[in-house]
């Protein structure tokens, strides 16, 4: 899909030994995850042999590489971070709700990254601003971390503040906190959001996909349980599984678009998924064409699936100018169909006289597929077919994916047929949801976008 559903936030955290230094890796990491958010980029540092509270934080708006120079990257010194990467779905876009959140408390210090959605976000805050424990939050975030600093306030340690906080939350969440000493990570109960753990020599790393830890030369070792918190210190990991236990619930759409195409995610390889697919798109298509193509980039793979099983020629349809802004952000339709068209233009001599099958991941309000359309007819395509390699979007996504409410989304207002017409496309198909088994297996799947059925 090429610049309609927003991503959601990247988190990388490490912990190395005393005398490294961790800004680096953070940054290759979260350049790595970049794709799971453009908005912001911050990191906070510590030394474990230094003073207690000696965390040092920089965030700012843009991509990773806008916001920290080489200069910058080295004057944050510490073996221990975390980073992050933002497309906001809760708090505006503003540098104040950047993250890490870094607070002092009582009793130290902490720093925290979290993607993902707490759908009681708005309840907790009522009780903490009762408490007066809290004046002004603007984000699930930073909910998230006053109700930590509360419970670090009534226990022994971090990790007891964290279970006891992650007890009362609802909704998807992968959150890393740095204390001075300790790096903790934790996953939502159903595994919403993905969280994985690896290392690198005798440094050890949490993050939201695994492209991220190959980025900076270490090894995934697992992805970290639904429910599962971990702990990393001097001494090693420690794991505590007390809230693991309920049905699963992974989001679906990191296989279909979220995830790098490189990441594994809990066992599944999205590329394989991709593929599989395109693939499963062709056996239930019966349409005759020319040549297969998918719209950059997230299209492309499940475009090569359908080739694949359909035996139509994969052919490249299309040039990408990665150095545009995306079209997402673009306030009003004309400027996307713009922004669409400064970013894709169409390789005239693959498509002219030819019929096409057209792959890309999703429709949402159908804008952005339209002038697809109109692009490759304007070149001489002779008919283009649409294939969608995930079902209609019917529903929001209240788990931090910014899928839009009913009335934005096309498919919830228009029959198939209607979306086909509105698109301008001569025939549309999507993909049906018994089809993800194909894709992942008996992997338990929060698809309520599609079919309305939350899980939380």
């Amino acid at each position: 899909m090429f610049g309609e559903i927003h991503e959601e936030c990247g988190v990388f955290g490490i912990y190395a030994p005393e005398g490294q230094n961790a800004s680096k890796d953070i940054y290759y990491g979260l350049t790595a995850l970049q794709h799971r958010g453009q908005e912001s980029a911050g990191m906070s540092v510590c030394d474990t042999g230094g003073p207690m509270g000696n965390i040092q934080t920089r965030k700012g708006m843009g991509l990773v590489s806008e916001v920290f120079s080489e200069d910058a990257v080295s004057k944050l010194s510490g073996n221990i971070g975390v980073g992050h990467v933002r497309y906001s779905t809760t708090g505006g876009s503003t540098v104040e709700n950047a993250q890490p959140i870094a607070m002092n408390y009582i009793k130290g210090t902490l720093a925290l990254v979290h993607n993902g959605n707490i759908v009681n976000a708005g309840e907790l805050k009522e009780k903490q601003l009762y408490r007066g424990q809290a004046h002004y939050t603007t984000s699930d975030t930073e909910v998230l971390s006053y109700e930590i600093i509360s419970n670090r306030t009534k226990t022994d340690s971090i990790e007891s503040a964290v279970l006891k906080t992650a007890e009362i939350l609802k909704g998807g969440y992968a959150v890393i906190i740095m204390s001075p000493r300790k790096l903790v990570g934790i996953r939502d109960p159903l595994g919403l959001k993905p969280l994985c753990l690896g290392k690198k020599k005798d440094a050890y790393i949490l993050a939201s996909e695994s492209a991220a830890i190959r980025a900076v030369g270490g090894e995934l070792i697992r992805d970290i349980k639904p429910g599962e918190m971990v702990t990393v210190t001097p001494e090693g990991i420690k794991s505590d599984e007390s809230l693991c236990g309920r049905k699963g619930a992974h989001c679906i759409f990191e296989y279909i678009y979220f995830a790098r195409n490189d990441s594994v995610i809990d066992g599944i390889s999205v590329h394989d998924a991709r593929i599989n697919a395109g693939r499963a798109l062709a056996g239930i298509d019966d349409v005759r064409a020319d040549i297969v193509s998918g719209v950059p980039d997230s299209g492309l793979v499940a475009a090569e699936g359908y080739a694949l099983e359909s035996g139509i020629p994969f052919v490249l349809a299309f040039h990408k100018n990665s150095y545009i802004g995306r079209s997402f952000i673009k306030p009003t339709d004309e400027e996307r169909r713009a922004a669409v068209q400064m970013k894709l233009s169409v390789l005239g001599t693959a498509v002219k006289g030819k019929r096409i099958v057209l792959i890309d991941d999703s429709i949402v309000r159908g804008t952005t597929m339209k002038r697809i359309v109109e692009m490759l007819r304007e070149e001489g395509a002779k008919e283009v077919h649409v294939r969608i390699s995930s079902p209609p979007f019917l529903h929001p996504c209240y788990y931090g994916t910014d899928v839009p409410n009913s009335s934005q989304l096309i498919a919830s207002e228009h029959s198939t047929e209607e979306v086909r017409k509105t698109i301008g496309a001569d025939s549309l198909r999507y993909l049906r949801i018994e089809d993800f088994e194909r894709m992942t297996g008996d992997l338990p799947l929060c698809r309520a976008c599609f079919d309305g059925k939350y899980p939380v």
